[in-house]
């Protein structure tokens, strides 16, 4: 690389930060983050109900501020550098900076498709599995870990809200409560049915199977939510939650699964130690899931917040995974694919995340 064609790469970067500035609207973004640093410096903030979601925003804030800054200033220097005397060494670690910055670049990028109503929310994942018994609730469990490791690897946190295990193996349903930065915007595009095709360790006869399990993620709704529910509306049920240890050690009757009749959506929680707890919870995500659709017409915004409605069938997966006859994840809206299945159920799943977003 010639100096004149760093010097039409720093321009184009220069040009980038522009675009970067009012795509992500940094000066709204740090009078915000002026605000919620004025907020935490209360002392009675520390003693709110808003303690965690305030303290998030904030974090999530003062990140993509950090990074556009730290774009502008490496861009500066690189100009400034280029108006000194400089050797062969000199330019090549230039270059070496401008291949560091055009990934910088891509990666803030992403944030302007992070521009949804609930994108910085945090997010509720379920996974239910599909018709098939056993296979489809080890599928259900297979896709479980992935995101948990996912999580674990890309500094989100995550509690197991309510999770339903199987007969024999897998699970049949669970509900995470997912936090850290734009959860809901980044899993957004995860709704919808996953496929598996694999030789089942199942079958004795060693056939080749095809599982299915749905997975849907909703935002937390982060406000007091203005949203009418009638007592005759709800079917509360009680069971019972395993607690730590195992083989029913601890367990207790304080589960709580809440059915709105009306719409038949159902929640459920099992985390806390309290049923008044566990059915306030509850309580709390159907609301989250009313409050979409009343504030909504249900065929625009539900479909934009949680993807296309599907049947959990064939032909209604958004990704297939096959590790038999071949090895393949391909997604079919974004077309990205990759014949490392192993490594994508171990958690690497950041690139069809993205290649949704870009899409």
């Amino acid at each position: 690389m010639e100096t004149k064609d760093i010097l039409k790469k720093l321009d184009d970067f220069k040009s980038d930060i522009i675009d970067l500035e009012s795509k992500l609207d940094i000066s709204n973004k740090n009078r915000r983050l002026d605000e919620l640093d004025s907020i935490v410096s209360n002392p009675s903030f520390w003693s709110s109900e808003d303690t965690k979601s305030v303290l998030e925003e904030q974090k999530n804030l003062r990140s993509i501020i950090a990074k556009y800054n730290s774009l502008c200033d490496s861009v500066n220097t690189l100009s400034e550098m280029l108006t000194l005397e400089l050797n062969e060494f000199d330019l090549k670690d230039i270059i070496d900076e401008i291949e560091s910055l055009d990934k910088s670049f891509d990666e803030l990028k992403l944030n302007t498709f992070l521009n949804g109503e609930f994108d910085s929310s945090n997010a509720f994942i379920e996974i239910h599995s599909g018709a098939g018994g056993t296979e489809s609730n080890d599928w259900a469990n297979m896709l479980y870990r992935m995101y948990t490791r996912f999580f674990e690897k890309n500094d989100y946190k995550y509690e197991v809200i309510s999770k339903n295990e199987g007969e024999e193996v897998g699970i049949k349903g669970v509900v995470l409560r997912v936090l850290g930065y734009y959860p809901f915007g980044y899993l957004k595009g995860e709704t919808g049915v996953h496929r598996l095709v694999r030789i089942s360790p199942f079958d004795s006869n060693s056939r080749r199977h095809t599982s299915f399990a749905s997975v849907l993620v909703t935002p937390e709704i982060d406000k007091n939510l203005d949203v009418e529910i009638k007592d005759s509306d709800l079917k509360i049920d009680v069971y019972r939650s395993s607690g730590a240890g195992g083989q029913g050690v601890n367990t207790t009757d304080s589960a709580v699964r809440i059915t709105h009749l009306p719409t038949g959506i159902v929640t459920s929680c099992q985390i806390e130690r309290s049923q008044i707890k566990n059915k306030e919870r509850a309580l709390n995500m159907l609301k989250n899931k009313l409050f979409i659709m009343n504030q909504n017409a249900f065929n625009d915004k539900v479909k934009e917040l949680k993807g296309e409605v599907m049947d959990v069938n064939f032909g209604s997966a958004v990704r297939s995974y096959v590790m038999c006859p071949y090895t393949l994840v391909k997604d079919t809206r974004s077309n990205y694919e990759t014949s490392n299945v192993d490594k994508v159920l171990d958690g690497d799943i950041r690139d069809f995340l993205e290649s949704y977003l870009k899409r």
